[in-house]
């Protein structure tokens, strides 16, 4: 029998005190019916966004239960999809066809945006290509022109001949600009609505972030409209405050807002989160972390 892994779902022992597994699997009323009739005592979590079911024994029981409920209806579901593309197959030189779909195309963030939205796709690190089962193939052919037109975009020669196009131009000097300003790590916050510090916040520039100093050395006009241009307070002076990127820990530790940001606190520059901005802010701090972790096993390996 083929793995809750395997089928697209996906099991994680809890990490916090109470003893459990948390598993995550295709939304389908019936299929959440009858899961929570077989795990009466499971619960949503928000903040994980999976189901919580206690007990020692959580995982096997869970891994028992995905592999009888989803085996034979995506066997099904793969073969009505691999039957589709023989009809009317996608033709690139970024696909391959094999028990699955698989994607190699150059570094591309609107790639990875893309088949992160395709339901069971997930990239193989081994191979260093995405793979996309059969009964995905309706929602990544919707996507593939967007797809394809990114990978070329990003095939070397193509980034060498806008970037010689680009050498000296205004463009690359605003470019220039923008990054070592980034590098400073500071943001102007008006003086009257200071940031909490140690806090996840939302930044108009940078999104979410956590500050921790306001140096109260006062922003120069010319600089915030330059490079901040949506913070913006009226007559109330910015000063400056230190930031940094917060860690996939922290965001899932960060408390939501209730309401979305007024006009007001965008206006300002920064406010508290959402749910949504969080669960997307956790999902990029999730895989950035998976793959530095990644990066640093193979280095300690060689």
């Amino acid at each position: 029998m083929a793995s809750a892994f395997d089928l697209g779902a996906e099991i994680q022992d809890s990490d916090g005190e109470r003893p459990g597994a948390t598993t995550t699997f295709p939304y389908d009323r019936l299929t959440v019916e009858r899961f929570r009739k077989a795990f009466p005592r499971a619960r949503w979590r928000d903040d994980l966004r999976a189901w919580f079911v206690p007990g020692t024994t959580a995982g096997r029981r869970l891994d028992r239960w995905l592999g009888r409920e989803l085996s034979s209806v995506l066997a099904y579901a793969d073969e009505k999809g691999r039957d589709a593309f023989a009809f009317d197959p996608l033709e690139s030189a970024y696909l391959e066809v094999a028990d699955d779909l698989r994607i190699k195309t150059p570094y591309s963030r609107t790639v990875i945006a893309e088949l992160r939205e395709v339901p069971w796709a997930w990239w193989d690190s081994d191979i260093k290509a995405w793979r996309v089962p059969f009964r995905s193939l309706e929602e990544l052919r919707g996507r593939w022109p967007t797809i394809e037109a990114a990978a070329r975009r990003n095939e070397p020669e193509e980034r060498l001949r806008r970037r010689d196009a680009r050498k000296g131009s205004q463009g690359q000097k605003e470019g220039l600009a923008r990054a070592s300003e980034r590098r400073r790590r500071r943001y102007p916050v008006p003086c009257s609505a200071l940031p909490p510090l140690g806090r996840v916040v939302v930044t108009s520039q940078y999104g979410p972030a956590i500050f921790t100093d306001v140096s109260g050395e006062l922003v120069d006009e010319t600089t915030r409209a330059a490079f901040y241009p949506d913070a913006s307070s009226g007559n109330d002076p910015f000063v400056w405050g230190s930031w940094r990127k917060a860690t996939h820990g922290e965001l899932v530790k960060a408390w939501p807002a209730r309401m979305a940001a007024t006009v007001a606190e965008r206006e300002r520059g920064w406010w508290p989160p959402t749910l949504e901005e969080l669960r997307d802010a956790r999902r990029k701090a999730a895989s950035i972390e998976r793959t530095q972790a990644t990066r640093h096993a193979k280095r300690r390996m060689s």
